[in-house]
């Protein structure tokens, strides 16, 4: 792609400065003009620092010297390299935008993944608080809606039962007791306090629900015999729901309590739910690195029946409050190794290339926490092509200090390394199960993922240039076993995708001669919404085999050269 660039880069470069050339330095009519004015110097206009006393050609890219007369500026060359200078007519046809830094909010929208779950402080159990029967259930299937206090059995008792004949009879100290041993025995305040108008020959008592809500579990019937501590019934109230989520170590900086929530489900198309986030786990998950956000959500009743039900798969988007901060838009920022840079337009031309410290990225800008002031002129557009020019000339400009050049596989750490290997290793063992169209083994092989998606992110964390990509492959990394194929490759698409931006750029290095990189010419015909052309990471361990198509069009593939 560099390649294609810099090639690119130059067509058009050379193409504009042949009109420039043309209309601003034509050759003198006349000898007496030439002689009058005798240039200083010639000069190429694409690589200023390429100057001669006599006409010639360029010695980087072939064009014509132009001579610079008394008076004329010439190009400006200050910053050597790193500077890449333009004509207006080549400004044009590369079509230069910019924009200026500036100090504006930041915002960004995560899109967050998980389950809606109860609210477990309104779920409870109920359980035996003595030996005794069921005479009779007043509820008596699951998914009964039941109001605090309804009764739910008739419960016999000979304990129970002689206890409150006790209260009727006593008085004083000794029927308190009596109270506090029947509150033992289970019974409610208010049952107690009704004791003295229940009949002598009622010989059962009531089991009440102890909240409003929802039978979800049943475990007695009527006649049964159970012994004290056996549950009876569990409720769950489901008014309110909790929609957890996982929270990744980059997403961190952008949540906080309090913050809204749009929360929709596959279940209810349609419709939106929102929450507010009341809590996030201190406590990360050490395999996965990430951490459980909760966000509560009201869930109202629609015909007789709760909209949300219980573990329901949940999809999110948290809004984050915009946030004042110097900015410049994503399209300005250039990151193909550790450094992120810009192009910053110095004026009559010339564009200077400028190392940056990024910080947050938010949906269309990206925050700048050093290398720019607000009002500098940043380069939004043509700025590939300009960092295609400077990628030329610091080609041909010799280096200051001769060092010994660094292998690139040895700016990985081995842990770096064998994240890599053993991530390549999954993504092949999935890319296999479904070219042979095999879901068992894909759901078995998806199973580790995530966790050494996590372990991949926390290995190159550390890489600046992987940061976004990263990101992306966080949140494409979540399997959950699939019941087709066709919901299976959709995934994996995704997941692949982010996957290759991780690890296509480090195929070169010495540490990965196994990892392959393969293309499906046509994955918008297996995939709804897939582009034309999508890859897959894979070992050579095996020939190349097409996982979106499987046996229909196994041989659908192409190996893409490092």
């Amino acid at each position: 792609m560099k390649t294609f660039l810099t090639i690119l880069c130059s067509a058009l470069f050379a193409v504009a400065a042949t009109w420039f050339i043309k209309d601003h330095f034509t050759a003198p009519s006349s000898a007496a003009d030439s002689s009058s004015r005798k240039p200083l110097f010639y000069q190429s206009p694409m690589h200023p620092w390429i100057k001669s006393d006599k006409p010639g050609r360029c010695t980087i890219c072939g064009m014509e010297l132009v001579p610079i007369y008394p008076g004329d500026k010439g190009f400006n060359a200050t910053g050597g390299a790193n500077v890449v200078t333009l004509t207006q007519n080549q400004v044009q046809v590369v079509q230069v935008q910019t924009e200026a830094a500036k100090i504006q909010p930041l915002t960004r929208s995560l899109q967050v993944a998980g389950t809606i779950d109860d609210d477990s402080t309104r779920h409870r159990y109920l359980s035996a608080y003595i030996d005794g029967r069921v005479e009779k259930l007043h509820v008596n299937y699951m998914g009964a809606e039941v109001d605090a206090g309804q009764p739910l059995a008739e419960f016999y008792s000979p304990t129970l039962l002689q206890s409150e004949r006790e209260y009727r009879q006593l008085g004083g100290d000794l029927r308190a007791n009596t109270a506090l041993r029947l509150r033992q025995m289970g019974l409610a305040p208010e049952q107690i306090a009704a004791l003295a108008n229940k009949p002598n020959d009622t010989l059962t008592s009531q089991i009440l629900s102890p909240i409003s809500g929802t039978v979800v579990g049943q475990n007695v019937y009527e006649g049964q015999y159970v012994m004290a501590g056996e549950k009876l019934f569990e409720i769950a109230d489901f008014s309110t729901m909790w929609f957890m989520f996982d929270a990744y170590e980059q997403d961190m900086p952008w949540l906080k309590l309090g913050q809204t929530v749009d929360v929709t489900t596959p279940a209810l198309p349609g419709k939106s739910f929102e929450g507010k986030v009341t809590f996030i786990d201190p406590n990360f998950d050490e395999a996965t690195h990430a951490t459980k956000v909760r966000v509560e959500l009201a869930n109202p009743k629609v015909d007789g029946q709760r909209l949300l039900l219980h573990r329901f798969y949940g999809e999110g988007t948290v809004k984050i409050d915009a946030i004042a901060t110097l900015t410049v838009p994503r399209s300005a920022v250039i990151q193909t190794g550790p450094e992120a840079v810009v192009y910053i337009d110095q004026g009559g031309g010339a564009y200077a290339q400028t190392p940056i410290k990024i910080g947050r990225r938010g949906d269309h800008l990206v925050e700048v926490l050093s290398g720019l002031q607000a009002g500098d002129k940043v380069v939004t557009n043509g700025n590939l092509l300009i960092d295609g020019q400077a990628e030329m000339n610091r080609a041909f400009v010799p280096p200051a200090s001769a060092t010994e050049p660094v292998a690139t596989s040895d700016l990985l750490t081995e842990p770096q390394q064998m994240a890599i290997r053993e991530f390549v290793e999954v993504a092949d063992a999935m890319a296999a199960a479904l070219a042979a169209d095999d879901l068992a083994a894909f759901n078995k092989a998806s199973g580790p993922a995530m966790m050494l998606t996590a372990q991949l992110n926390k290995a190159l964390a550390a890489l600046p240039s992987t940061e976004e990509a990263l990101e992306n492959l966080s949140h494409a990394s979540h399997f959950h076993g699939f019941v087709d194929l066709k919901s299976a490759r959709a995934a994996f698409l995704k997941f692949t995708l982010a996957g290759t931006a991780v690890l296509e750029p480090m195929r070169k290095m010495n540490g990965f001669p196994e990892m392959q990189i393969w293309e499906c010419p046509m994955s918008n015909q297996a995939i709804p919404d897939a582009p034309e052309k999508a890859h897959w990471i894979q070992t050579k361990k095996r020939p190349g085999q097409n996982p979106f198509f499987g046996a229909e069009m196994q041989d659908c593939a192409k190996e893409i050269q490092p």
